[in-house]
C-alpha cells in the first residue's frame, strides 16, 4: 500500500472529515465504524482519545467520552485497536486524533508520538494547547513525523497568519465560539478568516464545529477546503450503539454528497 498523506484527503476537491469518539460504545464497533466511514466516502477521518476533561466538547461528545472509559477504553487499548487496522491495511484515509494536552503528558509524549506511527495516525489535533506552546509537542512529534494540526478561531483575528504560515497537514477552522455540538446558524464570516490563511499559506483549511446538515456542510465546504463534522455523528452512535453502523453510514453518506454538492 502507498503511503497515505493528509493531503490526500484534499486532492480530489472538497474533503468531508468525520469525528468519532474511539471506543463509544466499544472498541470493536469503533473498528467497524472507521471501515463504514471510509466507505461511505470520507476522505478523512478524526479519532477522539476518550478524555474525563475534554473542555472544548459539549454534552453530546462529553457523553461519549464518558461512554467509552465506562467500557474499560484506555489510550493503550485504543492504540492497540488501530495498530490492529493498520496492520490489515484496510484503511485507506489518513486518520488523526483529537486529544488534550494533558492525556499526552500523562502517555508520555515520546511514547505517545511513536504509537501514533505504529498505529498508523498521521497527525494530532490538541485543542487546548495555544499557539505559543506548541513547540513543547511539535519537537517530539515532528521527529516522528506526525503533523500537529493547528486551530484557528474567530477569536485568532491578527494571529491568523502567524498561525496559518508554519501549520502542518491542514488548518482547522473553528466556526464559532464556544463548544463543539450541532447549531442552527453560523455568524463567523468563515470567507474572511480563510482569505487571511491563503494570503501567507496554501495548506488546506477545513471548517468544523456545529455543523450537522449536509446543507451546512456543503455551505462550509464552499468557503474552505473542508467540512468536519462531529457531535451530530457521535449522536447516533449515543442513539443506536453497537447497532450503529449503518445509521452512522446513511449519514455520512448525504454529508459526503452535500459537501459534494459544492463543488
Amino acid at each position: 500500500m502507498s503511503e497515505i498523506k493528509i493531503a490526500d484527503a484534499f486532492k480530489n476537491g472538497k474533503a468531508f472529515i468525520p469525528f468519532i469518539t474511539g471506543g463509544d460504545p466499544d472498541l470493536d464497533t469503533t473498528k467497524k465504524l472507521i471501515i463504514a466511514l471510509q466507505d461511505a466516502g470520507s476522505d478523512l477521518i478524526e479519532i477522539g482519545i476518550p478524555f474525563s476533561d475534554p473542555i472544548a466538547e459539549g454534552p453530546v461528545i462529553q457523553e461519549a467520552d464518558e461512554r467509552a472509559l465506562a467500557a474499560g477504553v484506555t489510550t493503550d487499548k485504543l492504540f492497540d485497536m488501530l495498530k490492529e487496522l493498520h496492520e490489515e491495511g484496510s484503511v485507506k484515509v489518513p486518520m488523526v486524533f483529537l486529544t488534550y494536552a494533558n492525556a499526552i503528558f500523562a502517555y508520555g509524549k515520546e511514547k505517545f508520538m511513536k504509537r501514533c506511527v505504529e498505529s498508523g495516525m498521521l497527525g494530532v489535533i490538541v485543542p487546548d494547547i495555544p499557539y505559543e506552546e506548541k513547540a513543547e509537542f511539535e519537537d517530539v512529534a515532528d521527529k516522528y513525523g506526525i503533523s500537529m494540526i493547528s486551530l484557528i478561531a474567530p477569536t485568532s483575528e491578527g494571529r491568523i497568519k502567524m498561525i496559518a504560515k508554519d501549520a502542518k497537514g491542514f488548518l482547522y477552522v473553528v466556526s464559532s465560539l464556544g463548544v463543539t455540538g450541532v447549531r442552527e446558524e453560523f455568524s463567523t464570516d468563515i470567507a474572511d478568516m480563510v482569505a487571511a490563511v491563503r494570503e501567507v499559506s496554501d495548506i488546506p483549511t477545513a471548517v468544523g464545529f456545529g455543523i450537522s446538515t449536509p446543507k451546512q456542510a456543503q455551505e462550509m465546504a464552499a468557503k474552505s477546503d473542508g467540512a468536519i463534522v462531529g457531535s451530530a455523528i457521535v449522536k447516533i452512535v449515543g442513539q443506536y450503539g453497537k447497532d450503529c453502523v449503518p445509521y452512522v453510514s446513511d449519514f455520512v453518506k448525504q454529508l459526503k454528497e452535500g459537501v459534494n454538492d459544492c463543488l
